[in-house]
C-alpha cells in the first residue's frame, strides 16, 4: 500500500532527527546538502527540505538499513515516502 503524504512527511522528520543524534552523519549531511543548524529548524516543515533528508539517507543502503533497524521502519519506506514528497521524475539511477 502507498504511503500517504502525512505518513511521508512524519518519517522525513524521524529521518531528520536521526540524522541530528548522529555525530557521524550529520556534518555529512550538512555539507552535502549545504544546511545549515537553522535551516534544519527552519525549514523542517518544508515537502522539499524533507524530501532533501530523503535524498540523503537514500545514497548509501548502510544508512537506510541503520535507519529503519532503529526505528522499525521497512527498508522500501524511505523510497516511498521520498516519491511521495517529490515525485519520481528528478529519480536517476545509474
Amino acid at each position: 500500500m502507498p504511503i500517504s503524504a502525512n505518513s511521508s512527511e512524519t518519517l522525513a522528520l524521524n529521518v531528520l532527527s536521526w540524522l541530528v543524534g548522529n555525530e557521524e552523519l550529520l556534518p555529512i549531511f550538512l555539507g552535502a546538502t549545504g544546511a545549515s543548524a537553522q535551516d534544519l529548524r527552519d525549514r523542517a516543515s518544508e515537502p522539499e527540505f524533507l524530501g532533501s533528508v530523503l535524498d540523503f539517507l537514500l545514497l548509501d543502503d548502510s544508512w537506510v538499513i541503520a535507519f529503519c533497524d532503529a526505528n522499525s521502519v521497512p527498508y522500501e519506506e524511505p523510497g516511498q515516502a521520498r516519491a511521495m514528497l517529490l515525485g519520481d521524475s528528478d529519480m536517476h539511477w545509474t
